[in-house]
């Protein structure tokens, strides 16, 4: 049955069949994981897009809350091959559009030669060509939300407490769109996580007394997130500072570096990245559609094998400390889970600079 149309900028409709009716617009990216479609569909990185998967089949093991990464589904719209009744009902049920039956190979092709670009979709039984068209018409680069971190963050602070035994230790976790992962992996390792507002203040960050700042991931342009860059730049060489994701761009932004807009991004959970160091390549889980061109003071730490974008950033007089991958995973390799171990020992060093001054 042909009740869904997907209009892409390069001109081509696409028939489709409905699984969740609705209309949408936002920039069509892909991933190519093959696990994880509820932690990918709930990852507020994916705001204001629409997600397409790579992999054929997307709903074989269910949907279940716990994997969740946020409370609730973040993408525009989302497109497959084939989705199960689980998937298609959950998101129909969310009100977020669904449509499969549809060469999803053709468009993953046409984004990896064009690079990621504008949609519009139309579902539902009384949907036309010319209703996803106007869609795709309505649609805004993404670099145009420049409200996009009040669309994910927290609207309040909150607190995320560590297990007994583990760190000592205070982390201000900004939230530019933080996957609940990350703060739960700071806690597993005893960390007390206060999770800020995007627009948190530095009275903020110093009233929780925090030890490290921790800029997290999210969605949209790094150049849209004027306050998280601000606080950067407020605790450099005051605190330890830490970025995945956005958050590396931001922290590169803060002191003096460049981002850039990448073709159609990296996202997936099989991107190889080389430690510098130590010549070693670890697979990582990624969401990204900009990346850090010019790091500025920082030194890149960690390549992408294949693109040579940066993947990690270092600064040791300041104790800066980010990654571009999502080391916490979810869904993906756990490679580089070591990270969150890193960063608190930053804190440790950083005391111990204190007491020895």
């Amino acid at each position: 049955m042909t009740d869904a149309f997907l209009a892409l900028a390069d001109g081509r409709v696409f028939e489709a069949r409905c699984r969740a009716p609705g209309r949408a617009r936002g920039e069509l990216v892909f991933t190519t994981a093959y696990t994880g479609y509820e932690e990918s569909l709930t990852d507020p990185s994916y705001e204001e897009q629409v997600l397409t998967f790579s992999y054929p089949l997307v709903g074989n093991y269910g949907v279940r809350s716990e994997r969740f990464e946020s409370d609730r589904v973040h993408p525009n719209a989302a497109v497959a091959r084939e989705f199960t009744d689980d998937v298609a009902d959950w998101l129909a049920d969310a009100d977020v559009p669904a449509i499969d039956h549809l060469d999803t190979r053709a468009i993953v092709t046409s984004v990896r030669e064009e690079g990621a670009m504008a949609c519009g979709i139309a579902a539902g039984p009384a949907a036309t060509p010319a209703d996803a068209r106007a869609e795709l018409d309505a649609a805004e680069p993404m670099s145009a939300h420049t409200e996009i971190g009040a669309q994910v963050s927290t609207p309040e602070p909150y607190t995320v407490s560590g297990e007994a035994g583990g760190a000592d230790a205070d982390v201000a976790l900004v939230d530019c769109g933080a996957k609940g992962s990350i703060a739960e992996s700071l806690a597993e390792r005893g960390a007390d996580v206060h999770v800020l507002p995007h627009d948190a203040t530095a009275a903020d960050v110093r009233a929780r007394d925090a030890d490290v700042l921790f800029v997290s991931n999210g969605p949209g342009d790094p150049a849209t997130y004027d306050a998280a860059e601000a606080l950067v730049d407020e605790f450099l060489d005051e605190l330890p500072i830490a970025g995945i994701c956005l958050g590396q761009q931001i922290v590169a932004r803060a002191v003096g570096g460049e981002t850039e807009k990448m073709s159609f991004g990296h996202r997936g959970v099989n991107q190889p990245v080389r430690d510098l160091e130590t010549d070693r390549v670890v697979m990582t889980t990624q969401n990204h559609g900009y990346s850090v061109a010019d790091p500025g003071p920082l030194e890149v730490t960690q390549v992408n094998v294949n693109d040579g974008t940066a993947e990690g950033l270092d600064h040791d007089e300041w104790n800066v400390l980010t990654r571009q991958y999502h080391p916490e995973a979810n869904p993906g390799p756990h490679d580089s889970l070591g990270f969150f171990d890193d960063v608190l020992a930053t804190v440790a060093d950083s005391r111990r600079t204190v007491a020895a001054d």
